[in-house]
């Protein structure tokens, strides 16, 4: 099972960026598809994005579509995730997840193991 550590994460006013990194160990990271959840206080955990085995497939929650990127390294077992014009709704703790199949997950049940996770913050 891959290991999962991620960083990246603290406070930034609205309209800022934030680049969360999730570095991984254990098995070959390239075989796993991997993804972002987030979970808000008193909120169930959501998802975020997800990226395919090779990089080439992403998926995005409407919520941060066109404002977030994912991306991965398979050679330095990375994946990233850049978050620009954040929103106080953005709030939440982030956690890296590797997806349960090759296929990249669209929702929090195709994840099955995940990070510590990070603090996101972002003040009005």
């Amino acid at each position: 099972q891959v290991q999962l550590v991620e960083s990246g994460g603290g406070l930034v006013q609205a309209g800022g960026s934030l680049r969360l990194s999730c570095a991984a160990s254990g098995r070959t990271f390239s075989t796993y598809a991997m993804g972002w959840l987030r979970q808000a206080p008193g909120k169930e955990r959501e998802f975020v994005a997800s990226i395919s085995r090779s990089g080439v497939i992403t998926y995005y929650a409407d919520s941060v579509r066109g404002r977030f990127t994912i991306s991965r390294d398979n050679v330095k077992s990375t994946v990233a995730l850049q978050m620009n014009s954040l929103k106080p709704e953005d709030t939440a703790v982030y956690y890296c997840a590797a997806g349960r199949t090759a296929s990249a997950p669209r929702t929090t049940d195709g994840f099955g193991s995940w990070g510590q996770g990070t603090q996101v913050s972002v003040s009005s």
